[in-house]
């Protein structure tokens, strides 16, 4: 193994922090002709990392930050790969002092945007550059190309933004990898890109939970509807492991392997933060909210244990004609109700966007997510000629592909609500999607009503569709209207 160096600065990027990720991640440079510093706060998992893949190109490793620094040519550029929170603050603190002005601080972690913003503006005080920026992919994408979404200043961009493109997946020869925007923009994206990602599955889970209780139909079957459907609209990378997940059989017990696995799904905390701050926006994510809620419910095991008990209807399952065309209309649901999940999150980018003044272009985000990262999917191609068109839809889902689409489902859609209404399967995603579609196409919601409430028992004031300003209803009193 080549012993630390560095008198004479020789690597293009470097990567400080060599779990999975980070070792994965510099193991993609150096196999794309980069000269690549390791550093990691124990050596031995640098040493590690030498010994078993040191032949897959060029690396520098090195023992100490000063070492790993030094061996970084200018302008210094150089990606953490810890824990988001407080240890990324130690490592940005570590490395700080050690950098020159035009140096540039990489964080590839999942930071929460606003902490990003905080760090991009104190090293800016400071003279260095500070890109957040979201990478989608796992550990597979982070060896082979991932989606990479980079925030921070244009100048960063220029020259970090080449070594990025060149690691990042491609499609069509177009690399999934652009400059987000300023600041936290590219954390804010990959937070989002991660609630969709909540949505996607909880929709997937819901249809297999449709099929299985429905239909009767075993793991291994339905693991097959899903191949079926990996090769028509739905092709995407989580269809694609769906089917084999299903069709995976216990090694110990011989049963499906998804029937030996506790019912209780984790979270990380990105999806939770796509609804908090959605929440802080204004802004409607209903279908990532119900996902996010729906994983917390099965993490409840107490609740649902005191709960067996309860009533639930008599229906046993579908037969006839219904049964038959069951697993169609379930197809129909998922991709109406993934089309919503889409439009939801993209609404929140744009949002997030202009409240913070990103400038986000929605199609160049949907393009970089179309291979590498774990939303990558068919349709994705879709979205982005949507935003390229001259006139950009307001909303996906008034795109007229996609409201094509959603006419055609909607028949289909609702029998599934129904049916998993009436057979008492819970599918809070599927429902959530479709009431954000029938609220967005009516011409009067009930929140009429609710402005009138707020003003009876708070003089909150409401506005009248037929002249300007404020009113309030003297409501304890003659019932006058007056201007607030």
């Amino acid at each position: 193994m080549p012993s630390p160096s560095s008198a004479q600065p020789t690597a293009q990027i470097g990567v400080t922090g060599l779990a999975v990720m980070g070792s994965n991640l510099a193991r993609n440079f150096a196999r794309h002709g980069h000269t690549v510093a390791l550093h990691n706060r124990t050596f031995a998992k640098t040493k590690a990392l030498m010994e078993e893949h040191g032949h897959e190109g060029n690396f520098v490793p090195a023992e100490s930050a000063e070492e790993f620094v030094a061996s970084l040519q200018r302008p210094r550029r150089l990606i953490i790969m810890v824990k988001a929170g407080a240890p990324t603050d130690a490592v940005i603190e570590e490395f700080a002092p050690l950098l020159e002005e035009g140096d540039v601080i990489i964080d590839g972690g999942n930071a929460h945007f606003e902490d990003t913003r905080r760090r991009e503006k104190s090293l800016r005080e400071r003279g260095l550059h500070f890109v957040g920026t979201g990478i989608s992919g796992g550990e597979e994408g982070a060896l082979n190309g991932p989606s990479i979404m980079p925030g921070g200043s244009v100048e960063s961009y220029k020259s970090l933004g080449p070594l990025l493109e060149s690691i990042s997946a491609k499609v069509d020869g177009t690399p999934c990898c652009t400059h987000i925007g300023p600041d936290g923009a590219g954390h804010f994206v990959k937070m989002v890109h991660n609630g969709i990602e909540y949505a996607d599955m909880q929709l997937i889970a819901e249809s297999y939970d449709l099929l299985r209780r429905a239909l009767g139909m075993s793991p291994g079957q339905i693991a097959e509807v899903f191949r079926t459907w990996n090769g028509g609209r739905l092709e995407s990378y989580l269809i694609e492991i769906t089917a084999e997940v299903l069709g995976h059989t216990d090694a110990a017990t011989g049963k499906p392997f998804v029937d030996v696995v506790q019912d209780q799904a984790e979270q990380k905390g990105t999806g939770r933060w796509t609804v908090q701050t959605a929440l802080d926006l204004g802004v409607p994510v209903s279908g990532i909210a119900e996902a996010v809620f729906a994983r917390s419910l099965s993490g409840h095991a107490e609740l649902r244990d005191a709960s067996q008990g309860l009533p639930g209807p008599s229906g046993k399952g579908l037969t006839g004609a219904a049964a038959e065309r069951f697993a169609d209309d379930v197809e129909q649901a998922l991709y109406a109700s993934k089309i919503v999940a889409y439009a939801q999150g993209i609404h929140q980018i744009e949002a997030g966007s202009q409240e913070y003044g990103w400038d986000i272009d929605p199609g160049a985000v949907a393009r970089i997510w179309r291979g590498g990262c774990i939303i990558r999917a068919r349709f994705l191609n879709r979205i982005t000629e949507a935003y390229a068109k001259e006139r950009k839809p307001v909303t996906l889902l008034t795109d007229d592909h996609f409201a094509e689409a959603l006419g055609a489902a909607q028949d289909a859609w609702r029998r599934v609500v129904t049916t998993s209404v009436e057979l008492g399967v819970p599918a809070p995603g599927f429902s959530a999607a479709l009431a954000y579609y029938d609220a967005l196409r009516s011409q009067r919601l009930p929140a009429a009503l609710v402005q009138g409430q707020r003003d009876f028992f708070g003089a909150h004031t409401y506005r009248r569709v037929d002249r300007e300003g404020s009113f309030h209803t003297l409501w304890g009193g003659d019932r006058d209207e007056r201007t607030a």
